[in-house]
């Protein structure tokens, strides 16, 4: 059966896909799974850091399972599928939580854009990526012509997109969409994760939204997120909570 474990241990989170007979593609059992364990990952506040990796070494994720959407009428692909699958991807690029894709095989399609949805990537040297979408008559929809364009040059998103090229993980490298090319990714990325442990958890997060803010990356909820963290810490929040509760008047200092 196809599923998205979660496991936690030591301060890191390893969400894992496990769909071996599809290239773990996605259905929609997992996209529901990785929807409940992202809304579970946000409020665990001993997990400081995430990796997204898969079983095999033949393929990280091949996007979506066809079996999934092809019988879909066109309202129900684009309302339900498309719509579903976009949402649960941008909870994923908006954890507070600085989350890492170890790619130890191929990351066609859907698998792609959920690769460019986490912070870093760390990529075998013979997976590649790919948008093989219009071999099948459909388009990227989880993101893969917007999220990507910000972080690829434009005429590699048409490579892929246009052309059905593969890009290497050299290429990705070269391009600074891979962190780092190694033989053993899973490896490298808890390597890099363990180093998070030791990084402040706050600093972290607020600089994940300050960047986001910056890149557009829901930019506005950043820059909300920003304001109300640095207000939550005042006196002022603190006298008006204990006013409203004490049904008086506030006295607000300022601080």
């Amino acid at each position: 059966m196809s599923a998205v474990h979660l496991h936690i241990a030591d301060g890191i989170a390893e969400i894992r896909l496990d769909n071996l007979a599809k290239l773990n593609a996605f259905t929609v059992e997992m996209l529901q799974q990785l929807s409940s364990h992202l809304d579970r990952l946000d409020r665990l506040q001993d997990v400081r850091c995430v990796i997204v990796t898969a079983e095999g070494e033949r393929a990280f994720c091949a996007g979506a399972d066809i079996n999934a959407w092809g019988d879909l009428t066109p309202a129900e692909f684009a309302r339900h599928w498309v719509r579903d699958g976009h949402r649960i991807f941008d909870r994923l690029a908006r954890l507070s939580k600085p989350v890492i894709a170890a790619m130890a095989g191929h990351a066609f399609g859907g698998g792609l854009e959920l690769a460019a949805a986490c912070d870093i990537r760390v990529m075998a040297p013979s997976a590649t990526i790919a948008l093989p979408e219009a071999h099948v008559g459909i388009v990227p929809g989880w993101s893969g012509t917007q999220r990507l364009a910000r972080l690829l040059p434009e005429p590699i998103v048409k490579e892929m997109a246009l052309f059905g090229r593969r890009i290497s993980a050299e290429r990705a490298h070269a391009f600074g969409f891979v962190a780092e090319v190694s033989a053993t990714p899973e490896e490298a990325a808890r390597s890099i994760a363990q180093a998070v442990l030791g990084l402040s958890p706050r600093a972290v997060e607020v600089s994940k939204f300050m960047i986001h803010a910056g890149r557009g990356e829901d930019r506005d909820a950043m820059i909300e997120a920003l304001g109300s963290s640095a207000i939550a810490a005042s006196a002022d929040r603190d006298e008006g909570v204990a006013a409203f509760r004490a049904k008086r008047k506030p006295a607000f200092s300022g601080e």
